[in-house]
């Protein structure tokens, strides 16, 4: 109810009241032409006058408690339809399935971190893309999880996205991120804790990571492509297109390797 309203169903109520007790003097004035038998008839009149001041009384109180918690109630009402929106965007980048980053070299590989994207990563990473940029000093921060809602996959032409669904390429994205973390752990451990099978693969990558177009940035090699989501067949070179095409990543040809950077969107 209006404030307004409220105000004027309250005056309306006490001009019945006013009407009433008029019409009750009236009567006691009549009444006190015979003084001697009216004297339970005051008495009567007085209690239900008594009766009605107190639930006049009662609803002045229940007005004013219904009329300071109007301003309180349209705050939370505000407050309830900006989270409702936040929460939609939300489910409209979040994939129904997003796999567990953990990340593996080989078995001999250094201890890896196992790590799980935040609602943060997947909230802000492809609504405003506000997350600060990779550190200069390659594998300490975690790669980035810029993740692709369906508004971005349906503006992508048809002949491209093919039948790729927004699970499979975020997914896939998921599966990129792992791969640059097991990219920037070979590239900070220290010599002395890797196995001769993967200090030549150390050295390679920490060449690669010097390089103009890779220096400061996360990337992997296309020949770490091993799934579980993304692979080197028809579906996954589709992802790798899309993914190009929508600026999640970049590719670089360094040696005989095909090295893929992971970008922060525009």
């Amino acid at each position: 109810m209006d404030i307004k309203d409220a105000g004027s169903s309250l005056d309306s109520l006490v001009s019945s009241f006013n009407t009433r007790i008029s019409e009750i003097q009236q009567l006691v004035v009549a009444r006190n032409m015979y003084p001697a038998s009216s004297i339970s008839d005051l008495s009567a009149i007085d209690s239900a006058l008594k009766v009605l001041e107190l639930q006049l009384q009662k609803i002045k109180i229940r007005m004013r408690e219904e009329t300071e918690a109007i301003p309180k109630a349209k705050k939370l009402i505000e407050a309830s339809l900006r989270q409702q929106k936040k929460l939609h965007n939300l489910s409209s980048v979040v994939p129904s399935y997003v796999p567990d980053r953990v990340t593996k070299t080989s078995d001999d590989a250094p201890k890896c971190l196992h790590l799980e994207p935040s609602v943060e990563d997947l909230s802000f990473a492809s609504l405003k893309h506000e997350e600060p940029a990779p550190k200069e000093k390659k594998g300490r921060a975690s790669p980035p999880l810029f993740y692709i809602n369906a508004d971005e996959l349906n503006a992508v032409p048809p002949y491209m996205k093919q039948r790729l669904t927004l699970e499979k390429v975020n997914a896939a994205i998921n599966d990129m991120a792992t791969y640059a973390e097991a990219t920037a752990q070979l590239l900070t451990a220290p010599r002395k804790k890797l196995t001769e099978n993967l200090v030549e693969r150390a050295m390679e990558l920490r060449d690669i990571a010097a390089t103009e177009a890779v220096k400061g940035k996360h990337f992997f090699l296309e020949t770490d492509i091993k799934g579980p989501s993304l692979k080197l067949d028809n579906t996954g070179k589709a992802i790798v297109t899309v993914l190009r095409h929508l600026g999640r990543i970049s590719e670089t040809r360094i040696g005989h390797h095909r090295v893929i950077l992971l970008l922060r969107p525009h």
